[in-house]
């Protein structure tokens, strides 16, 4: 079965590559120069990481609902 997972991406700015998560898969994180090898490198940790988990936790695997930025003075 396959299944869309939403991503969180962000640029490394000491490395100058990209970081990746995925909200709600413990330990889905991963790293890279390009966004496309990231990519290839996130399927590979979310395959890793959801097989070892049992079914009843995978119910609780969020859905996708938006995404939004929030201004604040830092």
């Amino acid at each position: 079965m396959k299944r869309n997972f939403t991503v969180v991406i962000e640029r490394d700015n000491e490395s100058g590559g990209y970081v990746g998560f995925v909200p709600g898969v413990p330990g889905a994180h991963t790293q890279a120069d390009t966004i496309e090898e990231l990519h290839i490198h996130l399927k590979e940790v979310i395959e890793l990481c959801v097989v070892d988990m049992d079914e009843e936790d995978k119910k609780y695997i969020p859905d996708f609902v938006a995404l939004s930025q929030v201004e604040a003075a830092v």
